[in-house]
């Protein structure tokens, strides 16, 4: 069950050169861990232009990170013929009507995990890649680093996968946040759960069903908390956990159960404070996995895609499956699917 298959960017090499030159959607605190600082350390990748509904605060952070270019709305940056891509870390609900913006406008489109607000949503945005021949990938970094290229190794060497468990618990104490706004496709599911459910479905290879999901409530309608569980056509289980509000202390681990041993990696999403712990055939080992930033290793593959047709690991496909875990969540804690912004 380790594993996955990538899929192909659909981008070609720009006219104008070797590098992708990157308008940022918003200026948000994301862009530059996310973005700026990779693309400072990248031979392929130079940030052009910023666009924010505040042009002042888009011009703060433009002086601030030294971008040379400040455009009045998302618009005008998209119109930008000088822009090849666009990295889109908007709030969630505005993800699928920015990312079908850029496409239709030519751009090639890196954003920022959830997709989009449910799965009709992202397949809509699967679509307009299609039929605009650009790549689309979504920003789940840390499935670039070779820390989980090591993992889906030794899981490998797990035999048949029993059970596969997913935790991630943070803290958000700001509840004005915009990741506590259901007008904006918010939740605990969508901003960290999203990343317990990807972990799930990259180890298993395959496409788990839900049996039982529980939410625990800030407001109505959005969750600070969330449990499920999944099952596998092979047999294989599944729990997930995550939380923007609770009383534990943060955490977020991966534990892979199989015939012939156990992986378990703790932080899987920040190769700098993970361990990984594996025990398989008798032997009992635990290491770590040096590298540079994940980011830096997502906007690699994302220019990859973009200059010269190499794979990705978090396609349009990949997104659209694991929307489609996020919803059943949903639907199974009778919350229900969250809903793009308009």
């Amino acid at each position: 069950m380790a594993g996955s298959v990538p899929e192909r960017g659909a981008g070609s090499v720009p006219e104008r050169g070797p590098r992708v030159r990157i308008g940022v959607l918003g200026a948000a605190r994301i862009a530059p861990k996310a973005v700026i600082a990779p693309a400072r350390a990248s031979p392929e990748a130079e940030i052009v232009a910023v666009a924010a509904r505040d042009r002042s605060r888009a011009q703060a952070f433009a002086d601030k990170h030294g971008i040379a270019h400040v455009h009045t709305d998302y618009a005008a940056l998209l119109a930008d013929d000088e822009i090849d891509a666009v990295y889109n870390p908007l709030p969630n609900g505005l993800h699928g009507e920015w990312t079908i913006a850029a496409l239709e406008a030519g751009k090639h489109v890196l954003c920022e995990k959830p997709f989009t607000a449910d799965a009709t949503e992202a397949q809509a945005v699967a679509d307009a890649a299609t039929r605009a021949g650009r790549v689309v990938m979504e920003a789940f970094h840390y499935r670039y680093h070779p820390l989980f290229a090591r993992v889906l190794e030794l899981v490998g060497t797990l035999g048949a996968i029993h059970d596969i468990s997913a935790r991630m618990i943070a803290i958000l104490p700001n509840r004005h946040d915009v990741r506590y706004q259901l007008d904006l496709a918010g939740g605990a599911t969508m901003d960290v759960g999203c990343y317990a459910i990807h972990q799930i479905r990259s180890v298993a290879a395959a496409e788990p069903g839900v049996v039982s999901a529980q939410a625990k409530e800030l407001t109505s309608g959005i969750d600070r908390a969330m449990g499920a569980t999944f099952s596998f056509a092979d047999g294989c289980t599944a729990t997930m956990e995550c939380a923007l509000l609770e009383t534990r202390a943060p955490i977020a681990d991966l534990k892979v159960t199989g015939e012939q041993g156990r992986v378990h990696v703790q932080f899987p999403t920040r190769p700098e404070l993970a361990w990984i712990n594996a025990r398989s055939g008798g032997t009992t080992r635990r290491e770590r996995v040096k590298g540079r930033p994940t980011f830096w290793y997502q906007l690699q593959a994302f220019c990859g895609a973009v200059l010269r047709d190499e794979p990705t690991l978090t396609g349009p496909a990949d997104a659209v499956a694991t929307m489609r875990v996020i919803d059943a969540v949903y639907e199974a804690s009778g919350l229900g699917p969250r809903q793009p912004s308009r």
